[in-house]
């Protein structure tokens, strides 16, 4: 009991930090090691070149930080870095989106989508998404401005819609006799706090803001996709469909294999055969393939030490998201 009772307090400080967005120190040990970026060819020794560019993990535009190297670029502001980067290259023909993400916040989902949209207006690049084991929610917005949509045999997508999550400590603060005092301007000032239940307003209120945005995600997918009133009644449920399934709900063109993404690729950018399927790397990986998901260099903090913690991490705090929960740490 005495072991139990001297936890407590830890238990609290750990909770507080977490909902009110504050990290522990880091201590950084190395400085910055990114280099250029280089180009290397997967395959292909031909004219004209496919880049195969990954979403891989949690969407978010929030820094990446780690307790040895400190903060790193986050998933946004690196994929609009290599697209940038593509963009200097008149020989890229087609793009291969290469997504195995449970999706992420409503606005770096929307920015993903937003910045693809714009490299394909102004490269006239073919892009293809292929879709490997999960590409849900935000997974699947950012693939909406792809000319094709390919999901992997054993791919679960969908989820198509918003979920807003707020963490809440009221009861255990109320357990442990601690309280939190506000002065506010406003009714609603403190309208999702978690130091206190929701009142039925604020339940309502939250409910229209996502609703909102859910509209913007199902307007989008209407306007990409041309689904039939039956298949978009489906798919507002924001149900998780299997790579078959999400063909026939007319959310995916194509069930393959990488393979079968990269001629996909070559026919809709009139590439020949022997065209060059390349990546943009940092550095030299042994073994190259079309399989490898990393576009940045990997962890070296506490996280990487405890699988799953990054993206969890990223969705503690409250806000709107596209995601699928089920799937976050995949």
């Amino acid at each position: 009991m005495n072991i139990k009772f001297r936890l407590w307090p830890i238990v609290i400080f750990a909770g507080i930090l977490t909902v009110t967005g504050c990290s522990m120190p880091k201590v950084t040990l190395f400085g910055d090691r990114d280099e250029p970026l280089k180009e290397f060819t997967l395959q292909g020794s031909g004219k004209g070149k496919i880049l195969v560019l990954s979403i891989d993990g949690v969407i978010s535009d929030k820094p990446e930080e780690h307790m040895l190297r400190g903060s790193q670029p986050s998933m946004v502001q690196q994929t609009v870095a290599y697209l940038k980067h593509a963009e200097q290259d008149p020989e890229i023909k087609a793009l291969l989106l290469k997504i195995n993400s449970p999706g992420g916040t409503v606005t770096a989902s929307d920015i993903l989508y937003h910045e693809l949209v714009r490299y394909k207006q102004r490269t006239g690049v073919k892009v293809v998404a292929a879709m490997m084991n999960v590409a849900a929610s935000g997974g699947y917005y950012v693939a909406l401005p792809a000319d094709h949509i390919l999901a992997h045999p054993t791919t679960i997508t969908g989820s198509i819609g918003v979920i807003f999550m707020r963490p809440g400590v009221s009861g255990l603060m109320e357990k442990v006799g601690l309280s939190v005092n506000m002065n506010k301007s406003g009714a609603q000032k403190d309208m999702g706090s978690p130091f206190r239940p929701p009142t039925d307003e604020e339940i309502a209120l939250f409910q229209d803001l996502t609703d909102g945005m859910a509209d913007r995600f199902y307007n989008l997918v209407m306007q990409h996709r041309s689904l039939a009133p039956e298949q978009r009644a489906q798919v507002i449920t924001a149900r998780v469909f299997l790579a078959q399934q999400a063909v026939e709900a007319g959310l995916v063109d194509q069930v393959g294999y990488l393979d079968d993404a990269i001629v996909k690729a070559k026919e809709i950018a009139g590439l020949s055969e022997d065209a060059r399927v390349i990546a943009f790397r940092r550095q030299k990986k042994e073994d190259d393939t079309i399989y490898n998901p990393a576009i940045r260099q990997a962890g070296g903090g506490f996280t990487a030490l405890l699988p799953g913690l990054a993206s969890l991490s990223a969705v503690a705090a409250a806000d709107f998201y596209y995601i699928w929960p089920a799937a976050i740490g995949q």
